[in-house]
C-alpha cells in the first residue's frame, strides 16, 4: 500500500525544498500541490477571469482545463508551464482562486489520485487537514514573515524578476491572512502534525529533523 508524508505551511517556509529532498531520500514521488494551484490560476487568467468572476464562469473554464504534475514538471493542457507558474502574478492568483470551492474540488481528486500510482511526499496548505488527513507523517513547516519574504525575493531576483523586499513582506502577510482566514480549507496546523520553525535554520538541519521523525514512525520503511 502506498504511503504519504504531508507537509503544510505558509508561503516561503521551505516546504518545496524539504519535500523534494525527502522524496529523493525515501524513494517517493514529490507532489507540489502549490504548482497545481498556480497552473489552474494561470489557466483562469488566460481565460480572462479574475477574483470577482462568478462560480459559473470558473466552472466553465475548469471544464476546459487539464492539469498534471509529472517528473517534477507541471503541465497545463499538455504544455510544460513549470517556469510560467513561478511569476508573482501566478503566485498571487493561486492564493485568490484557491479560496473558491470549485477550484479546490477540481484539484482534490487530482491530488488524491496521484497516491494510487506511488508513495508521495505532498506539500501545500491543506495536505494534513483535508487532502491526506490519514498521512503517515504530518508536518507544519513555518518561518517568520520577514524570513519568508527575504527568501522569496532572493528566489525571484535569481530568476530575473525585479521585486521589492518591503512590498514582498506586505504580500506575504496579505497572503497569510487570506490563506488562514478563508472559510474553505484554511491554512492551519493539524492537531497531530509536528510543527517546525525554519527561521534561521539551514535546509539540511530542517531536513534531517523531519527525516528522523518520518523514520521513527516507520514511513520510510
Amino acid at each position: 500500500m502506498n504511503k504519504v508524508v504531508a507537509i503544510d505551511g505558509p508561503s516561503g517556509a521551505g516546504k518545496s525544498t524539504i519535500a523534494r529532498l525527502l522524496a529523493a531520500e525515501l524513494g517517493y514521488q514529490y507532489l507540489d500541490t502549490g504548482a497545481l494551484y498556480r497552473a489552474v490560476a494561470l489557466s483562469l487568467l488566460h481565460a480572462g477571469l479574475h477574483e470577482h468572476s462568478t462560480d459559473g464562469e470558473i466552472v466553465s473554464a475548469l471544464e476546459k482545463t487539464n492539469v498534471s504534475f509529472r517528473n517534477g514538471k507541471v503541465f497545463l493542457n499538455q504544455k510544460d508551464v513549470s517556469q510560467d507558474i513561478r511569476s508573482p502574478e501566478a503566485s498571487h492568483y493561486a492564493s485568490v482562486f484557491s479560496a473558491r470551492r470549485s477550484v479546490r474540488e477540481f484539484l482534490l481528486d487530482i491530488q488524491r489520485e496521484a497516491l494510487h500510482h506511488a508513495s508521495l511526499v505532498a506539500e501545500g496548505r491543506d495536505m494534513t487537514t483535508v487532502v491526506f488527513p490519514y498521512a503517515s507523517g504530518k508536518f507544519y513547516l513555518d518561518a517568520s514573515a520577514e524570513e519568508r519574504a527575504r527568501r522569496r525575493v532572493l528566489e525571484l531576483r535569481a530568476k530575473g524578476y525585479d521585486v521589492d523586499e518591503k512590498q514582498m513582506l506586505l504580500d506575504i502577510r496579505e497572503r497569510d491572512a487570506r490563506d488562514s482566514g478563508r472559510d474553505l480549507a484554511p491554512l492551519k496546523k493539524a492537531d497531530d502534525a509536528v510543527c517546525i520553525d525554519s527561521t534561521g535554520r539551514s535546509v539540511e538541519e530542517v531536513f534531517q529533523q523531519i527525516l528522523a521523525v518520518v523514520r521513527e514512525v516507520g514511513s520510510g520503511s
